[in-house]
């Protein structure tokens, strides 16, 4: 009994310590993997809540842009918040109605926000110092920035679409996007033409979608919000009024690889091609599922603010050509080419009708094009009766 007591006691005693070890290499393996798990945590973590001059530092700081660009980006966020403002109190300090009778290069009846909404825009980025031509939906042709102020960039904005609807208090918007200057374009004040500056910013202005460096809207509705891309995703802020500050809302958008919405004037249905018109038609029979739920009819009338529902729901937003404008009226540089850089950055498409609308080259500043974008199925099916 004692024998076997003490070879019990010995067994023990030795294999205690074993069990000691067993427990600290569980503890330290536990350690590491939730060590591990917390970088994974911090690695994927969300920038929900992050104000936008925050985010676009982050950018700066992890070499997505540089200063520059960095700086053009701030600039139009003020530029949006002195908008929003005013688009706030267009009733009440006598900004609605026509600037007295005004038209801007396309023939169009300009309102009094649209003049101001693109003094604001010129003026701020002229002065951010980091733009070397600018360009202008209401202006005639691209502006060249002063020696003292020019920057490497180019932007080209609508610094408030939709103000057709300003004074019925809709949704309304700008729209920008941003180049990278070509350096043998840049303008000599001390030695060439006015003639020569201004080919010269109109080269620099032409260039496909495809060499957007970034590009965005402000939606100016219940909320005003910014939405930008600069090649890396697209995030979305909402103005935050007690603070002064853009606040991440949306992060990562992704629009709806499909979904049953359509935004269209079909008041211009008579004027569309035969394509055009059995598109629409199959659509209120259920689209590529036949004889299912007929698609939802939504339309504005605002393309920032039909294109940022689009953006959310899915589905497809359109502006086609018809007998009257072969080409739509929606411009390749100013609308189309920004908001489909936008759109493909979130999964989705950007459309003529018959191709890629970032691989379009621009012939002139102020060219027009079809326009069909959102979910990325449903401009392949709207595609399939157009070409």
């Amino acid at each position: 009994m004692r024998a076997n007591a003490v070879a019990c006691a010995q067994k023990v005693t030795s294999a205690a310590p074993a069990k000691v070890l067993t427990a600290r290499t569980r503890r330290t393996r536990t350690t590491i993997i939730r060590a591990r798990a917390g970088a994974k945590t911090d690695a994927k973590k969300s920038e929900m809540g992050t104000p936008f001059s925050t985010w676009v530092l982050k950018q700066e700081m992890i070499d997505t842009i540089d200063n520059e660009h960095a700086i053009v980006l701030q600039s139009i966020s003020v530029a949006c918040k002195q908008i929003a403002s005013l688009v706030q109190r267009a009733g009440l300090a006598g900004m609605t109605g026509l600037a007295g009778g005004e038209q801007n290069i396309q023939g169009e009846d300009q309102k009094k926000l649209d003049v101001i909404s693109n003094e604001i825009f010129c003026d701020t980025l002229r002065l951010s110092g980091r733009t070397g031509v600018i360009a202008s939906e209401e202006e005639d042709v691209p502006v060249a920035v002063e020696e003292t102020y020019g920057g490497n960039y180019v932007c080209v904005f609508d610094p408030l679409d939709g103000s057709s609807n300003i004074d019925a208090a809709v949704s309304t918007g700008s729209i920008w996007g941003i180049y990278a200057g070509d350096s043998q374009c840049v303008p000599d004040f001390s030695t060439e033409t006015p003639a020569e500056v201004e080919a010269k910013c109109v080269q620099n202005v032409c260039q496909p979608g495809e060499n957007l460096v970034s590009a965005g809207y402000c939606m100016y509705s219940s909320s005003t919000i910014l939405v930008v891309s600069v090649g890396e995703g697209v995030y979305g802020f909402t103005l935050d009024t007690a603070v002064g500050e853009f606040i991440m809302t949306h992060e990562k958008i992704q629009i709806p690889k499909s979904g049953k919405i359509y935004s269209f004037n079909e008041g211009n249905y008579d004027m569309w091609t035969p394509g055009l018109k059995k598109y629409m038609d199959s659509l209120k029979t259920g689209g590529k599922e036949k004889g299912t739920k007929p698609y939802s009819a939504r339309y504005i009338g605002s393309l920032v603010g039909d294109f940022h529902r689009t953006m959310l729901y899915g589905g497809i937003y359109g502006y086609p050509g018809d007998t009257k404008n072969p080409n739509g009226k929606l411009r390749l540089l100013y609308e189309c080419a920004p908001m489909s850089f936008l759109a493909e950055q979130a999964g989705g498409a950007g459309s003529t009708g018959v191709g890629r609308v970032l691989k379009v080259m621009p012939e002139k500043v102020h060219q027009r094009v079809p326009f069909f974008t959102g979910s990325s199925d449903e401009v392949s099916y709207l595609e399939s009766f157009m070409k």
